[in-house]
């Protein structure tokens, strides 16, 4: 099945150690969701940082309704 990367953007001076707060909290929810497979990972340096989440298409819906990604990506070739 194809992946999506889904993306948070955090801002100010505190923005990378929140996004990685944030994603702590984000590799709970897929354990909760038994999303099995995904990776996470913080990009960026403050004044922005992005904090993503890369998991199956079959998780679309979950993560966009239940924590409302900023944006999202398909990765091709995947």
């Amino acid at each position: 099945m194809p992946l999506l990367r889904f993306h948070w953007d955090f801002f100010g001076p505190d923005a990378t150690a929140t996004a990685e707060r944030f994603l702590e909290h984000v590799d709970e929810f897929c354990a909760h969701q038994g999303i099995a497979g995904h990776r996470t990972w913080v990009h960026g340096t403050p004044p922005r940082t992005t904090a993503t989440l890369e998991c199956d298409q079959a998780h679309l819906r979950l993560v966009r309704d239940r924590l409302r990604p900023r944006r999202a990506d398909q990765v091709l070739g995947a």
